[in-house]
């Protein structure tokens, strides 16, 4: 089985590596794949890739090119976990949207606008060229965000694709942790969407258990995730880190103007990683390696891809299409909800309609992403602006239009679509 991995040279790599090594007797993959475009990138990781193999005995083949086409070829998997304009453009998004009174991030908001834009035309040509060369029932999986943008291109343009993000993962395991248990007994029961999400309930052995959680680690449930005890008892659900944006912008804007972003740190962690991998004496993803973000992320795709392999499979957080899941939702929107996963794919296991006020803010920012995919692979700037007008933390077409001018001035390098005379 081939695992061909676009984006092969980030510092994420060698989590995913090790996890691959860690895995031999229950995932067969015998080739691995890494892909960059950026050759010192590429030759430092997968030299750090190769020796972590080495060391734990492997037995497959690790392959680094800057090939796609050859690294698609045959292969079961793509896993796509790049960066369009590296962290550069990261920093872009981050620090343009604060000049206007919005707060900058790489996902959500007027930055995850930007990021789409950059990213949805790349990640769809992958995704051909994949479907033309890969294995015939193979998968792409992306990991790239915005992933729940990403994603929905994906399955609107008709590619075997889901989306993933280590979020659902990282709350499983701190919950299991917490709790005493394995992490194999503890499972999520998600809605929404991609970084705008909740956990209605928290099952053990497959007993709800969220109340209990509460009642006993309410404290750490709350410093876990950020949010006061009290607004999780209210909402009757875990809400992602990340509708702290929609739940209290104005405080998260407040934060990242007196504390810096996260780019910048992002930044020097990887010139950190970067020197440690050179060394030939590593063998071992170094610490350092856990305040990079993206924690569990190894763990969660090899899961994945586990599952897909398996006529049992299992249950896990997924970016899929609704298909009527939840009633209340378009059919046709791709959720990051639990699914059923194996090996004929990824269905949603659907519940309870959601509260009003949580369906309106899914529903808004679906119409923001669509008109989003939409903008991208036009190159229409009249699309862009609606779109960035419907974004729920641009406040109002006066902000929206000055805004959209700088952001694709500031990537216009990135976005041809929109600078067709170059």
């Amino acid at each position: 089985m081939k695992l061909a991995v676009i984006g092969g040279g980030s510092t994420y790599s060698p989590e995913l590596v090790q996890g691959v090594a860690n895995r031999a007797a229950t995932l067969p993959v015998d080739e691995l794949v890494l892909v960059d475009i950026d050759p010192d990138r590429l030759a430092i990781v997968g030299g750090f890739a190769r020796r972590i193999l080495e060391h734990a005995g492997w037995g497959g083949r690790l392959v680094l090119t800057a090939d796609t086409d050859s690294a698609l070829d045959g292969a079961s998997f793509c896993l796509v976990q790049l960066r369009v304009g590296g962290q550069a453009a990261r920093l872009r998004d981050e620090t343009i949207p604060l000049r206007y009174g919005i707060l900058g991030q790489e996902t959500t908001g007027p930055g995850g606008f930007a990021k789409s834009l950059r990213t949805v035309p790349v990640v769809l040509d992958l995704a051909e060229r994949f479907a033309r060369r890969g294995s015939p029932d193979g998968w792409l999986i992306d990991f790239t965000n915005p992933v729940g943008t990403v994603t929905q291109a994906l399955l609107d343009a008709g590619h075997r694709a889901m989306g993933l993000c280590n979020v659902a993962i990282g709350l499983q395991r701190a919950i299991a942790a917490g709790l005493g248990v394995e992490a194999a007994r503890v499972e999520l029961d998600s809605v929404g969407l991609n970084h705008a999400s909740w956990f209605r309930e928290v099952l053990v052995d497959g007993v709800p258990a969220l109340e209990r959680l509460l009642d006993e680690h309410g404290e750490r449930v709350a410093d876990e995730t950020g949010w006061p005890l009290s607004r999780i008892r209210e909402m009757g659900a875990i809400p992602s880190y990340y509708q702290s944006f929609y739940d209290h912008p104005a405080d998260v804007l407040a934060e990242q103007l007196a504390g810096g972003t996260r780019a910048a740190e992002v930044m020097e962690i990887e010139r950190g990683l970067l020197e440690l991998y050179r060394d030939p004496a590593l063998v071992t993803k170094p610490a350092l390696l856990d305040e990079r973000g993206g924690a569990w992320y190894s763990e969660a795709a090899l899961e994945l891809v586990e599952a897909l392999l398996s006529p049992t499979g299992r249950h896990l957080v997924v970016n899929v299409r609704n298909n009527g899941a939840f009633a209340d939702l378009p059919a046709d929107l791709v959720i990051e909800a639990t699914c059923q996963v194996d090996e004929s794919g990824a269905r949603a296991l659907g519940g309870a309609p959601l509260k009003p006020e949580q369906r309106d803010l899914v529903l808004g920012i679906d119409r923001f992403q669509r008109l989003t995919v939409a903008a991208a692979m036009s190159g229409d700037r009249g699309i862009a602006l609606d779109a960035l007008e419907a974004n729920p933390l641009v406040p109002s077409e006066a902000v929206a239009e000055p805004l959209l001018a700088e952001i694709l001035t500031a990537n216009r390098d990135l976005l041809p679509r929109f600078w067709p005379g170059g």
